[in-house]
């Protein structure tokens, strides 16, 4: 449920699934329809659509910095938290194993009510609530900074206080399993919503590592890696620019942020004028050219190419693979979705990141832990901020050598092998469970 930074890594284990001959449903919004089935995988609609990523109206809402996360969990997935359950229901008929996105609350009721095998995964460490590794908070980020090393003996109680605080945000949940005959949680199943069984980590042990709070049952896999956009590779002209010249800055704000992303293409360009440096901005598809500046356009495709120049070494395109362009730039600004995040620590390029909302602050925090990236606020930059901060990237080569060495070993980890292989232990364990039970 929602962005492609939601979708992709579940399209990398599906196909992962799809070599090691097993038969895989991808159950999710049905505008992802046919992407999922152009890739002969198994489709299935569930709701809510994410439709209204589409809506910029809607996204300048549910990107909010501080709000975002509540709106989205509250405006948009629980009220139709029943529909969401007989769609799964529905897809699961026949199933042997559900795996779940962290967000598709129905999901477990569905595994109890039908007893099939289920793991639940985190795209994002920001899930796990760990008083052990603190992540930052995004209605909180000074405070959740400025208090991160006070440790588990402080932070425990708190997370503690703050899980029960807003249990009654669950209620519909609650009331959805009252209604099929299920046990009322203890815990909020909105922050501990775990599969008893396996719980995946879909990202890097770099990212972050298992830590004492986490479920027993965790694997962390490393990041499933998928990088297409309706079977696209990178368009021709887009190649034929990045062969002409000097590594470009590369400048995306994903597929969730970019309709909320107000002056930030503006300040972009002439950030990358300022330091007579190459530029590529992916802006999507809801941005068009207008007196040489990325202007909010209707929707419509800017160009037959996919990519349109602005001025002399600056171009835009709606999409370009990542995994193809991030290797080829100079610099990588970005916002820090997990998606975005980990093709950055995979292409052995420093980044600048400006958080927008979710779990962007914590994933660009730990980044700059990391030594690959350093970060700018979101609100009141402006070209001359973002040249500055370009500046010191360009000019310390700390943070070059950091990337490149955080690179070699994200690439060294599989994570969409770990990831089946870790499910095709769980399938072989129920199997084992049911040969006992019948013999019995």
């Amino acid at each position: 449920m929602g962005s492609l930074g939601d979708l992709h890594p579940y399209i990398a284990i599906a196909l992962g699934l799809k070599r090691h001959g097993h038969d895989v449903v991808m159950a999710t919004s049905r505008c992802y329809e046919q992407k999922i089935k152009a890739l002969d995988l198994g489709f299935h609609p569930i709701r809510p659509d994410a439709d209204w990523l589409a809506n910029n109206d809607v996204m300048r809402r549910m990107m909010d910095f501080r709000w975002g996360t509540v709106r989205v969990v509250r405006d948009v997935l629980l009220p139709v938290l029943r529909e969401t359950y007989d769609d799964t229901l529905e897809a699961v008929d026949g199933a042997d194993l559900l795996v779940s996105h962290p967000i598709a609350f129905a999901t477990r009721l569905v595994a109890e009510k039908t007893g099939i095998p289920w793991a639940s995964t985190m795209i994002t460490p920001l899930g796990f609530f760990s008083a052990w590794d603190v992540s930052i908070l995004a209605f909180a980020p000074q405070f959740s900074a400025k208090l991160r090393g006070l440790g588990p003996a402080f932070w425990g109680p708190l997370l503690k206080i703050g899980k029960r605080a807003v249990r009654y945000w669950a209620e519909p949940i609650d009331r959805l399993a009252s209604e099929l005959g299920l046990p009322r949680k203890r815990q909020n199943p909105l922050g501990d919503g775990h599969s008893p069984d396996l719980v995946m980590a879909l990202f890097s042990r770099l990212h972050a590592d298992k830590q004492p709070d986490w479920p027993d049952q965790t694997v962390v896999t490393g990041f499933p890696f998928y990088d297409r956009y309706d079977g696209t590779r990178m368009p021709a002209a887009l190649a034929q620019f990045l062969d002409a010249g000097p590594a470009p800055i590369v400048f995306t704000l994903g597929t969730a942020a970019s309709a909320d992303a107000g002056s930030f293409y503006e300040h972009a360009t002439r950030a990358a004028q300022r330091l007579k440096c190459r530029a590529v901005l992916v802006v999507g598809k809801e941005w068009t050219m207008k007196d040489g500046n990325p202007t909010l356009g209707d929707g419509r495709s800017n160009s037959e190419s996919g990519i349109n120049k602005v001025v002399d070494g600056i171009v835009t395109c709606e999409y370009a693979p990542f995994s193809e362009l991030f290797p080829r730039s100079k610099i990588i600004v970005h916002h820090a979705g997990i998606g975005t995040t980990g093709l950055a620590m995979q292409s052995g390029r420093p980044s600048l990141v400006m958080p927008f909302a979710h779990d962007n602050p914590d994933n660009a925090e730990r980044s700059r832990r990391l030594g690959i990236a350093r970060t700018i606020s979101r609100h009141g930059h402006s070209a001359k901020s973002l040249a500055n901060e370009l500046r010191v990237l360009i000019d310390n080569p700390m943070y070059a050598r950091r990337a490149s060495q955080i690179a070699e070993q994200v690439q060294r980890e599989d994570g969409v092998q770990t990831a089946c292989n870790a499910l095709e232990r769980l399938l072989a364990k129920d199997c084992r469970l049911h040969q006992v039970q019948a013999s019995a």
